[in-house]
């Protein structure tokens, strides 16, 4: 069941999504060569509760960490660990909130100290791209469908590949509710969910250069590719709202 929110949850979610934004931003601002990624996970937690938030990761069952980091390879669920970053590493940092009764998700991927690599560059703004163009389908009377193709279509259509097996999600009391968000068109548009105002969703762009198939570390969180190409990760909050849609995560 897709779980409606109301004007008041949706402004709580908002504050927690800024105290995610905040947080997100100030860990990808401190990503060097040399910083290690147990060090990030430390700076995001100390970030979160500061702004009187709890990480929201570190309330799913075993997960011990703040954030998810995935560099070069690893698509998603990365754990932290003393693995220093170097230059030229691409680098994505998944991380969620728990405030006031409610999650919010968001993650972003970055070029370590922004080696110069035209390939890299255009892997990462494709990624961007689809983003910003799903959200803006993310409209009262429009279908979770509508978001997937647009996620598709630009992913696809430069050659990459959109992750099959790892989708976005409805988010609010539980980080992971109904519906699924799919990154590709699971068939005909009208048959996925319709948008509703309350709707609130993580729309997530999960896509590799090279194919879209996957493996699982020894650790039992790690997904990598398995042809070991670069994977990319990007992800908003969003309310469906009656005036378009609303970024909780900006």
């Amino acid at each position: 069941m897709i779980n409606i929110k109301t004007q008041q949850e949706i402004e709580i979610m908002q504050e927690g999504g800024h105290i995610l934004s905040d947080t997100l931003w100030g860990v990808v601002k401190n990503i060097r060569s040399g910083i290690s990624e147990l060090e990030l996970d430390a700076l995001a937690e100390k970030l979160i509760r500061k702004k009187g938030g709890e990480p929201g990761f570190k309330r799913v069952q075993d997960y011990r960490h703040t954030i998810c980091i995935s560099v070069n390879d690893v698509v998603v669920h990365g754990i932290p660990t003393q693995n220093k970053l170097k230059a030229g590493d691409i680098v994505g940092i998944d991380c969620g909130v728990f405030y006031k009764g409610f999650h919010t998700d968001m993650s972003e991927t970055v070029i370590v100290e922004s080696v110069d690599n035209s390939s890299i560059r255009e892997f990462l703004d494709t990624g961007k791209k689809a983003l910003e163009q799903a959200i803006k389908q993310a409209v009262v009377g429009n279908r979770i469908g509508n978001i997937s193709k647009t996620i598709q279509d630009i992913v696809e259509g430069k050659g990459y590949s959109v992750v099959r097996s790892l989708v976005g999600h409805g988010v609010g009391h539980e980080l992971h509710e109904e519906p699924e968000v799919p990154g590709y068109l699971v068939g005909p548009i009208d048959k996925t969910p319709e948008l509703v105002e309350g709707m609130v969703i993580a729309v997530e762009v999960i896509y590799n250069m090279g194919k879209y198939d996957l493996v699982l570390d020894s650790d039992g969180w790690t997904l990598r590719t398995k042809d070991k190409s670069l994977s990319g990760l990007f992800e908003r909050t969003i309310a469906i709202t009656r005036n378009g849609p609303l970024i909780l995560t900006p």
